[in-house]
């Protein structure tokens, strides 16, 4: 396998330990600087330039995307994935990793276990927002921090009102998030690789931070992640388009809470708490992975015209519920389900035989047409509209 490992710091921890497992197992590897790309499209095909010169054929492209060069960055890893050179995190994963609140976004919608959070940018929704999530102390989260940094704990609801608005005021975008008290300043890391977390460790925070980052002064310890967390990792870092991520969620109460999907974590920490040759794992995912490239399955199938990709959900009072694919009219509709997913399982390529219940979620490709007149109306929320100022309102 010839390998790329696109970096910014070449001698870095990570970096090296990627290269080194490469060389071990008989690869071939070079380390690519992210900024020395220049993204031809000027040709019949996508095409890559690095350093002026037309960049030569590989395999298999590792992404190593530094937060200050994510717009780029991104661009240059869907240039790859446009030659069809395999990536384990696509540029979309990335991207949508990297920003806090669309991540959250695609968890929430997928019902992924997180934090209550908030999203504000008027000094009127502040308050609200703070008791949306359940009152003070509550987490104030810069989007674009990283590392611990731009995280802070506002003890109370002043505190927490000025640090906002104050924030807002120097045009910061910001998150208002639950505190998880019982989480007490710990979370825990799950490195997944492909549909398995392959080590994982619980961060504490030193002194009185509860921030448990290792880039903050924490400590770690190896640790055996209960099922319903490893399902969790898994399906947070795939939802998300990332195979390769080091997942971050706090222990509560209520299950695994989703704090961050990491696209480019660090291989020093969880190596020494686990033990465990990381980098030798995710070069032999990549290795196995090569013949089949990602592919953004909306855009490749929904090139034939009144023909796409579309979910379709089996409602309660449906004439779905009880019956099999095959004695459904799925198919006499040129209808072809691709995946079903069951609350948090997704069952691939299911059979005929296959009998829905309510509540499942149809990946299908067929007739727009046909899965459109399938979909019910729209339904509309109700507001709950409070009454004017110093108006009563009758019993």
């Amino acid at each position: 396998m010839r390998l790329a490992i696109l970096s910014r710091e070449p001698r870095s921890y990570s970096t090296q330990r990627l290269k080194q497992a490469a060389i071990e197992a008989d690869h071939q590897v070079r380390i690519l600087d992210t900024l020395r790309f220049a993204i031809d499209l000027s040709g019949s095909e996508p095409d890559l330039h690095y350093s002026g010169r037309q960049l030569s054929d590989y395999d298999a492209v590792l992404p190593r995307v530094g937060s200050s060069i994510t717009y780029f960055g991104t661009a240059v890893v869907r240039q790859f994935e446009q030659m069809d050179v395999y990536t384990p995190n696509t540029s979309a994963g990335i991207r949508n990793s990297r920003d806090k609140l669309a991540a959250h976004q695609i968890l929430a919608r997928h019902n992924i276990g997180m934090p209550a959070t908030t999203f504000v940018r008027d000094r009127a929704d502040v308050m609200p927002a703070i008791e949306r999530v359940g009152g003070a102390p509550v987490i104030v989260k810069l989007l674009e921090g990283t590392q611990g940094v731009g995280v802070v704990l506002a003890p109370d609801i002043p505190v927490a009102k000025a640090m906002i608005e104050t924030l807002l005021a120097t045009r910061q975008n910001v998150l208002v998030q639950e505190f998880v008290e019982e989480s007490r300043g710990s979370d825990v890391r799950a490195f997944v690789v492909g549909d398995q977390v392959i080590g994982a460790m619980r961060r504490t925070a030193s002194g009185g931070d509860f921030r448990s980052n290792l880039h903050q002064g924490g400590g770690s310890e190896a640790i055996e992640l209960p099922r319903e967390y490893q399902e969790t990792a898994v399906r947070s870092a795939q939802i998300l388009g990332l195979r390769i991520a080091g997942v971050d969620m706090l222990e509560s109460d209520r299950g695994p809470l989703v704090l961050e999907v990491n696209s480019s974590p660090g291989l020093q920490g969880i190596e020494r708490a686990t033990g465990r040759n990381i980098a030798a794992d995710i070069v032999s995912y990549v290795d196995d992975q090569v013949a089949f490239p990602e592919l953004d399955v909306r855009q490749r199938l929904s090139v034939s015209t009144g023909y796409g990709v579309a979910e379709l959900l089996v409602r309660e009072d449906g004439s779905f519920v009880g019956s099999s694919i095959a004695d459904s009219d799925i198919h006499d509709r040129d209808i072809t389900v691709l995946t079903v997913q069951r609350g948090t399982t997704v069952i691939p390529n299911p059979r005929a035989s296959f009998v829905l219940k309510a509540n499942d979620r149809l990946l299908c490709f067929g007739s727009l047409e046909e899965m459109r007149s399938m979909l019910p109306r729209r339904r509309r929320r109700r507001l709950q509209i409070p009454p004017p100022p110093n108006e009563s309102v009758p019993e």
